[in-house]
């Protein structure tokens, strides 16, 4: 049922964008797409000054989101695909949409899990302490995080109930302008006349990702965190908001227990972070990063390998000792001796 209100009654309210898509000849550009690339930049960025501060070689973040980032963005997607199945199996269904990842959904419980595989599997390459490196990006990956929420206000997607507030969200009815279709993903708005004010709960997320962001950077420099602790505060912090944000969501989702399953999902992985935190603080301070090799060390060849092995070999050996020659000289001849020891007679006066 479309929701009518006079023009007066909407005036404090935020207006949604027009349109999330634009075609620049073929070339669709997806505002969530590059809400997403912006993120993934600023994450790094951040990522890499706090580890470089941190005392870790420079480049080593960049090498590590080589791995991280695609796991994480498949972990994202099949997250989301087995919590909303329904979207893409079944009757009507289109199996394929399933890989569609630049129409939106990425839950990020499934993105942090993988992304964190593929960055453990670069840290071991590295020699690099996963902790240690997941200390220095979780400010980025929050932050990283409240980026994309601007890509649903694009997308015109998770929000919650109706509401009078103030700062409730206008929701228009998109179009395709060649079909008339009703298009909400990559359709535009043709009548800005809201058909609904809703809770913009993709806002109040991003707003405490800020905050969250905000919070464990102030933790880490107060009590030098380390040991994994500043991304174990990271995830308490972000789950204990994605759980009363998602309860004002109403979106479609799966439930479990009568929940929505992100709901149940914030609470388990709130109680492993916090564990995780205090088990972590029996560690003591931080990592020492200094014995990390710089990207561009010289890696060892079978030639320097074997070099390194022979004066290993030379240095273990125990120093020579010089023992003097101690072998008798020879006896004179006889005669001769005989002659030096008979006596002498002296001639009396």
């Amino acid at each position: 049922m479309v929701t009518t209100y006079a023009s007066g009654a909407f005036l404090a309210t935020i207006p949604s964008p027009s349109q999330g898509v634009w075609e620049i000849g073929p070339i669709p550009i997806r505002a969530y797409a590059l809400c997403i690339i912006v993120g993934i930049i600023v994450a790094i960025w951040w990522g890499e000054r706090r580890f470089v501060a941190r005392g870790g070689p420079a480049g080593a973040v960049t090498d590590i989101a080589v791995f991280a980032v695609p796991f994480g963005l498949v972990g994202g997607r099949l997250y989301h695909v087995a919590t909303d199945y329904q979207k893409y199996f079944g009757e009507g269904k289109n199996p394929l949409e399933a890989l569609a990842i630049w129409k939106g959904g990425l839950g990020i419980w499934g993105a942090i899990a993988l992304g964190a595989v593929g960055a453990w599997i670069a840290c071991r390459r590295r020699g690099i302490p996963l902790p240690a490196m997941a200390d220095a990006l979780a400010p980025g990956i929050v932050l990283a995080q409240a980026i994309g929420r601007l890509g649903n206000y694009f997308n015109q997607e998770l929000y919650g109930g109706t509401t009078t507030l103030p700062w409730g969200l206008e929701i228009y009815e998109r179009v395709d302008p060649a079909t008339g279709l009703k298009d909400d993903l990559a359709g535009v708005a043709v009548d800005h006349t809201p058909i609904d004010i809703v809770h913009p709960t993709f806002l109040y997320e991003l707003l405490w990702n800020v905050g969250v962001a905000i919070l464990i950077v102030w933790a880490d420099r107060k009590f030098r965190l380390g040991h994994g602790r500043v991304f174990a505060l990271y995830v308490a912090g972000y789950t204990a908001g994605r759980f009363w944000i998602e309860l004002m969501r109403t979106d479609e989702a799966t439930h479990v227990f009568g929940q929505r399953i992100n709901v149940l999902v914030s609470v388990v992985v709130f109680i492993g972070a916090v564990v995780a935190f205090f088990l972590a603080k029996s560690k003591g301070d931080r990592e020492d990063l200094s014995h990390i090799p710089a990207l561009d060390a010289p890696k060892p060849t079978a030639e320097t390998e074997d070099k390194a092995d022979d004066h290993a070999a030379v240095a273990a050996e125990p120093e020579a000792v010089t023992v003097p020659d101690t072998k008798p000289e020879p006896d004179p001849d006889p005669t001769v001796k005989a002659a030096e020891t008979k006596p002498s007679v002296e001639k009396s006066e």
